[in-house]
């Protein structure tokens, strides 16, 4: 049956059900909701010229794409292209239609350097490298088990140190916000960002719909937020932490270990059983950490590059 690309209808639930499902199906290590898809499209920045596609084949969708434009990054003309088919329903042309439409969308953008994840495997790096990707970097997701696994014990913070939760930033974020943005500054990756924009941030980040304030655990240094770990769930039993970083001026002094062990326990009493992150191969300090905590690779992605023209 001939396979049809569309755009996502955010507000259709029964649409952002299937989007999310095939994302939970291709990528369990990543959190997923039917609000988090409709929020992350229906919020994202006007200048990324994001779209979230679905591909259908015989009235089924069976693929996701998510694309836009890096248009924070200060070298101009890259993009991103994100494609995911059901495990089951690799084969049958979704991922090759998807890939043409995003190409065909970012091209008449004028986006000249393309990156997509790729997850680890033979056959989806064959099926990257046969469209002219290159591979680049690679990153690890991590699993640890909440329920059975031993964290190690929470730690009473050194003198001068208070550890608090986002919650306790409602009145003003901005704090959380300024580390944020200092920390990604320092994140290795292929795309360089100025991130500045605070009012993009409360709408992405924020605001978004699996973040925890809650389990989001902040160390405090004389009334200044130095590290933090950020905390999503999906409203059932699964957790994630999506950034842990320390602000330059308080590095070397174990606040991100601090923050991140605090974060969770906090998630463990309350139920959660899953724990989910993230991490570029060659952070070492970061990987150094989630080993400590118990967490296990369960996953790669590399990421692909390709430049057009």
């Amino acid at each position: 049956m001939t396979v049809i690309v569309r755009d996502l209808r955010p507000a259709d639930r029964k649409d952002a059900e299937g989007f999310a499902r095939i994302r939970s199906l291709a990528l369990p290590y990543m959190l997923s909701t039917p609000e988090s898809v409709a929020y992350d499209i229906t919020h994202a920045h006007p200048d990324g010229r994001n779209r979230s596609l679905v591909a259908e084949r015989n009235g089924e969708p069976v693929g996701t794409a998510q694309i836009g434009v890096a248009y924070d990054s200060p070298e101009p003309g890259q993009g991103f292209l994100n494609v995911y088919v059901r495990p089951d329903r690799t084969g049958r042309g979704a991922g090759s239609a998807l890939v043409r439409a995003a190409e065909e969308y970012l091209t008449a953008l004028g986006v000249t350097k393309l990156f997509a994840w790729v997850l680890d495997a033979p056959g989806n790096r064959a099926f990257a490298e046969r469209r002219g990707y290159r591979t680049s970097r690679s990153a690890h997701f991590l699993r640890l088990d909440l329920a059975h696994g031993t964290l190690p014990p929470l730690q009473e913070p050194p003198p001068g140190v208070e550890l608090r939760t986002a919650a306790d930033f409602a009145a003003d974020p901005r704090p959380l916000f300024d580390l944020d943005a200092e920390t990604m500054a320092d994140e290795p990756g292929d795309i360089a960002h100025e991130f500045t924009d605070y009012d993009n941030w409360l709408e992405e980040t924020w605001r978004h719909p699996l973040l925890s304030h809650e389990l989001t655990s902040v160390a405090v240094v004389d009334g200044r937020p130095a590290a933090f770990s950020a905390a999503r769930t999906d409203g059932g039993r699964r957790y994630g932490t999506v950034m842990t970083g320390t602000g330059r001026a308080f590095r070397g002094r174990g606040l991100a270990k601090l923050a991140k062990n605090d974060s969770l326990h906090r998630a463990r009493a309350a139920g959660l059983t899953e724990a989910f992150t993230g991490n570029d191969s060659g952070n070492g300090p970061m990987m150094a950490i989630n080993k400590w905590f118990g967490y296990d690779i369960c996953a790669t992605e590399v990421r692909h590059v390709r430049e057009l023209g």
